[in-house]
């Protein structure tokens, strides 16, 4: 398809798109450098090998998946007229986006009680990539919340319909991307930890 044709609707909401796509490639390009330091700091004599992660970040494996899953939910309600069912899932999904963070943070405690702090005495390298790659993930997990929220709010207005979803699937395409970046992000720790 040419991308000049069509409407300024249509042109102007594949422009989003791609604007969304070029974002998330330089977040994956981020997290691709972070984990590459993780496994070239790995060969360091002060390295821990075989740290469990703490049980709460398995939970956000679920947690995020769920709220994927309650994302989609929410857009199939949405095509088929069915508000109150897309209102209840957006909002299910903006809470565990909430859980999530909250979790993350129970994890860290976990950590903190095992001795090990992001910086000082206790703190250790690997312990220290832990934290900075769990935080900034946590940072955007905060920033994928406020589209939901606004995609929720703009529902509720009735912006969107069968032919206007782009606000809507800017929204979703950014939530799936910050699931998966999570699976990804703990099991990479998990597999070069273990």
């Amino acid at each position: 398809m040419d991308l000049t044709q069509g409407t300024l609707e249509e042109k102007t909401g594949r422009a989003k798109k791609m604007m969304l796509y070029f974002g998330i490639a330089s977040l994956i390009m981020s997290f691709a450098g972070w984990t590459s330091a993780f496994i070239v700091s790995s060969s360091r004599p002060d390295w821990l090998n075989d740290f469990e992660m703490p049980q709460p970040f398995w939970i956000s494996i679920i947690i995020m998946v769920i709220s994927s899953i309650t994302f989609i939910i929410a857009k199939r309600a949405l095509k088929q007229g069915k508000n109150g069912l897309t209102t209840a899932m957006l909002t299910l999904t903006f809470v565990l986006g909430l859980i999530f963070i909250y979790n993350q943070f129970v994890g860290f405690n976990q950590i903190i009680d095992l001795g090990f702090n992001f910086t000082g005495p206790t703190s250790n390298i690997t312990v220290t990539y832990i934290y900075l790659i769990a935080v900034v993930h946590i940072v955007h997990v905060l920033v994928g919340l406020i589209p939901v929220l606004v995609v929720l709010i703009n529902h509720l207005r009735g912006k969107y319909s069968q032919d206007n979803m782009v606000g809507f699937e800017l929204a979703e395409t950014f939530w799936h991307f910050v699931d998966l970046l999570w699976i990804y992000l703990f099991f990479f720790l998990y597999f070069f930890l273990n």
